[in-house]
């Protein structure tokens, strides 16, 4: 098939090489535009664009796709199909009737619930059982369009964001592929989304690590893992410092919310208690929750927090 990618972060790099490998004619490669990241800020290709450089594919990465002049260039394409995966950008109606047959979504949920921008995390962050990807033909609504493919996994107690989008990206590579034939020939029926089950996946917002140790110890749990490794999770210090929790995990414990309870260290929540497995202190790189509580002046039965 004669394609366009659509796609920005890591998660999407491995789709863009799925469909390479899978033998497609890979025409443009669209993706965000440039921009300062990291400590320097330097201007920074995103994952997509690297990774279409490396292969030889042409690159564009226009600000938005609303102007008539890149709707027209964008049709010049004469696509068969368009893949999309975690672009970022809203694709207008004249884009989506472009390709001959329209354009296509990599989304790493089970549709329809976690349609938006932060799906993995939000699944964590909520403890559902499990989550997936789902191919999706695409309409102008958020998330909205019609399935064409699914497939699940469990979402384990040890996975974190981070775990969690691996695995998600592979499959996505896996069913995209896959899907491409039913697509071309007609064979796979999209059906639409059910109304039952609508869930949104915001955008995560930094504030969102502060972990409130009132709250009970399984929810904090996996406020840590959703927010790992963005924007990742902290607790306010007696004293004013944030300490960074890297890992963590729930366990049994009984008293007042804050108390240092073993040297785990162990904290105690509003139910239950949370095992500070690996941290990190302003300025100073991670270490094991135990190694981080030898350097500390704490007691057990102290007051940990603010």
């Amino acid at each position: 098939m004669r394609l366009a990618f659509m796609g920005t972060p890591d998660f999407s790099v491995g789709i863009l090489d799925a469909l390479v490998q899978g033998g497609h004619e890979l025409v443009c490669v669209y993706s965000q535009p440039p921009r300062p990241a990291g400590r320097g800020q330097q201007v920074q290709a995103t994952p997509v664009h690297r990774r279409a450089d490396a292969l030889g594919i042409p690159v564009r990465t226009p600000k938005s796709l609303r102007k008539p002049e890149e709707q027209a260039a964008f049709a010049a394409l004469d696509l068969d199909c368009a893949i999309v995966a975690a672009y970022g950008l809203i694709l207008p109606q004249p884009v989506l009737d472009a390709p001959r047959l329209g354009c296509v979504n990599v989304h790493a949920s089970l549709l329809p619930r976690w349609r938006g921008a932060a799906p993995i995390q939000r699944a964590i962050l909520a403890g559902d059982a499990e989550t997936g990807v789902t191919i999706m033909q695409m309409d102008a609504g958020l998330d909205t369009g019609a399935m064409l493919m699914k497939d699940s996994l469990p979402i384990t107690a040890g996975m974190n964001a981070a775990t969690l989008h691996d695995a998600l990206a592979a499959m996505g590579a896996r069913l995209m592929v896959a899907a491409l034939p039913g697509i071309a020939d007609g064979s796979l029926t999209p059906v639409p989304q059910p109304e039952e089950g609508v869930t949104y996946a915001a955008k995560l917002a930094k504030e969102e690590g502060r972990l409130d140790l009132s709250r009970p110890a399984v929810e904090l749990d996996r406020q840590v893992r959703g927010l790992t490794p963005w924007p990742g999770c902290w607790i306010d210090l007696a004293g004013g410092e944030k300490l960074k929790v890297l890992a963590a995990e729930p366990v049994a414990g009984d008293a007042p919310p804050g108390t240092l309870i073993d040297a785990g260290p162990t904290v105690a929540c509003g139910d239950g208690a949370l095992r500070l497995l690996r941290v990190q202190r302003p300025g100073k790189g991670p270490v094991d929750g135990a190694a981080f509580l030898r350097g500390f002046p704490h007691r057990i039965g102290d007051r940990l927090t603010a």
